[in-house]
């Protein structure tokens, strides 16, 4: 029996300031996880990824991540180091680490 698909978003390194970003659905990035594309199937999952992987000249290292919806409709991640991922750097409080 098939594993059921859980969805997933494209996500990656800014290739020039380091930040963690989202793959949107204008084929840009985003800071913001919640302003991520959703790929509800495999297929959808693959294409995504490689449109993420055209743009090399932005990000290093797409790749896709487990999501699931939050009560308003938007991804939110689901493993720790996607959550993590989501603060910002950890060597300083300033940024996105100031809010957590």
């Amino acid at each position: 029996m098939a594993r059921e698909y859980k969805p997933r978003v494209v996500t990656a390194n800014d290739l020039f300031e380091g930040d963690t970003v989202y793959f949107t659905a204008s084929q840009s990035w985003s800071r913001d996880h919640a302003e991520a594309i959703v790929a509800w199937s495999q297929d959808a999952a693959e294409t995504l990824l490689a449109a993420a992987e055209t743009q090399q000249d932005k990000v290093v290292g797409p790749y896709l991540a487990e999501t699931v919806m939050d009560e308003h409709n938007r991804p939110q991640p689901v493993h720790f180091r996607e959550v993590f991922r989501t603060r910002g750097p950890s060597n300083y409080f300033h940024g996105k680490q100031a809010g957590a």
